[in-house]
């Protein structure tokens, strides 16, 4: 019994983490957002936070169609350069852990995009 709530409290820890982590990579796009707006005439405010709104759309959807699959999808051959399994998540209810790093490493590809 005690086993099992160490492995349960050890379980929501990390998922607060990974949580805390994504959201402070996720409001960096805040930051980029300033910063773009603050470079440009008052009259093009609302287009550059419109195209960093569809960046961080676009992003997130691309992470979920095929970037989690080629980046971390594991095949059974290891020599191949990329991976070919996870495709718009598929299977992850078998394991909930998958979906908290699916969203930690989604912040950093929209982040990048």
């Amino acid at each position: 019994m005690a086993k099992t709530n160490a492995a349960n409290y050890n379980e929501s820890l990390d998922t607060i983490w990974m949580l805390l982590s994504m959201m402070l990579v996720f409001f960096m796009h805040a930051g980029f957002s300033m910063l773009e707006a603050g470079t440009v005439r008052f009259k093009n405010t609302q287009n550059i936070l419109t195209k960093n709104l569809f960046v961080v759309c676009a992003g997130f959807l691309c992470w979920y169609v095929f970037g989690y699959a080629l980046a971390f999808g594991a095949v059974e051959d290891p020599n191949k350069f990329s991976g070919g399994f996870g495709f718009f998540m598929n299977e992850f209810w078998a394991d909930k852990s998958k979906f908290r790093f699916w969203l930690f490493q989604g912040a950093f590809c929209a982040t990048g995009a």
